[in-house]
């Protein structure tokens, strides 16, 4: 019957919608005040497409409001150490003192627990400080001593698939 006729309430294709993977895995995302991802663009929606759910810690009172939206903390520095989470997603952000003490503080945490750490733009250099090792790109792996460096999406892709 609709395709007698070209009506505004027949049914139509939905052209160019690709949906994300399931989720398999469970990351924490620190949130830092005037958060960024650098050159490398939109890596939440990124990680969403490889399966990853984002699980906001909050870096203090400042970090939660982002692009004018109150974002709810789901996740604690306690979902670090109980295993909760499979690692831990850092954006650059401002450098506001409070908020990098508490950054630095939830990197000791992942490392401590031995979870990969995504860091991007200048949180880069924040987590390389963090784990003692020389790194400097859009973004960077860091697990244990060893730093990987993330200059596309692929690599990007490329790295989750291996957490599990």
């Amino acid at each position: 019957m609709y395709a007698q006729r070209n009506t505004s309430t027949s049914p139509r294709p939905r052209q160019g919608f690709s949906r994300p993977a399931a989720v398999r895995l469970r990351m924490a995302l620190i949130m830092r005040k005037g958060m960024d991802f650098g050159p490398l663009g939109d890596m939440e929606t990124a990680l969403r497409f490889d399966g990853v759910s984002l699980a906001p810690i909050s870096t203090g009172d400042a970090s939660l409001i982002n692009g004018g939206v109150t974002v709810l903390a789901t996740a604690t520095g306690d979902d670090i150490t109980s295993g909760r989470v499979k690692g831990v997603v850092l954006p650059g952000g401002e450098a506001d003192e409070a908020g990098v003490a508490q950054a630095k503080a939830l990197l000791k945490l992942a490392k401590a627990q031995g979870l990969p750490v995504l860091a991007f733009a200048d949180g880069v250099a924040l987590a390389a400080e963090a784990f003692g090792v020389a790194a400097e790109a859009p973004g960077a792996v860091f697990q244990g001593d060893k730093a990987a460096l993330i200059n596309e999406r692929a690599e990007l892709s490329a790295v989750v698939a291996t957490i599990s």
